[in-house]
């Protein structure tokens, strides 16, 4: 609880600080990008997105600034306009691995499996380790009837780290789909043990 209090004091500090350079420096993208993830930090959404806003008002060249706006849309539900800002931010750097596990999330949401399979597969690409990217591709995969590509996936983020528990978790339900049920026992266990709770209904 010490902890909390100590860590909320300092970002309310920190606020309290940038709005300060502000004043100065009403112009500044950077101060207006940074305020906008701290207020994100307290829950204050709205506030962080309209700093957000203006920190692109000043530079729309930011990549992050776009995919944390993206962010904050999808926290309020408003998936299109999530859609967008990740959107904007591949238009700058098409590279840009968040924008693209985002805009993966956000299109599995929409219920558009293809271009969340699209850009699921690009972010696993820009960022083969991340357990993001891994599992918004494997989610895709499963939910557009792909059980084969998921179970591919899986099998690559286990060869990656053996002890990531969601790979083992999805890789037994990409087996279970494909008829394997005796594997996919082997790694629903291997999950269970690893501290996954979720039960996917297999049996011996």
């Amino acid at each position: 609880m010490a902890n909390t209090d100590k860590n909320h004091a300092k970002l309310n500090l920190y606020i309290k600080f940038l709005k300060e350079r502000l004043f100065f420096d009403p112009d500044s993208a950077t101060l207006h990008y940074n305020l906008g993830l701290a207020y994100s930090r307290k829950g204050l959404i709205d506030e962080a997105i309209s700093e957000l806003k203006q920190a692109l008002e000043h530079d729309p060249n930011l990549p992050p600034a776009h995919v944390n706006l993206g962010g904050l849309y999808l926290r309020k539900g408003e998936t299109l306009l999530c859609i967008q800002s990740n959107l904007k931010a591949i238009e700058i750097d098409p590279d840009f691995a968040p924008a693209h596990s985002n805009l993966a999330l956000a299109y599995l949401q929409a219920g558009e499996l293809e271009k969340a399979l699209e850009h699921g597969k690009k972010a696993l690409e820009l960022a083969p380790g991340s357990p993001q990217a891994y599992t918004l591709f494997a989610a895709a995969c499963m939910q557009s009837g792909r059980p084969e590509a998921a179970a591919e996936v899986s099998r690559k983020m286990i060869e990656q780290d053996e002890t990531f528990a969601p790979a083992h978790y999805n890789l037994a339900m990409a087996l279970k789909a494909m008829g394997k049920a005796e594997e996919a026992l082997g790694h629903f266990e291997k999950a269970k043990n690893l501290g996954y709770s979720a039960d996917p209904g297999i049996e011996c």
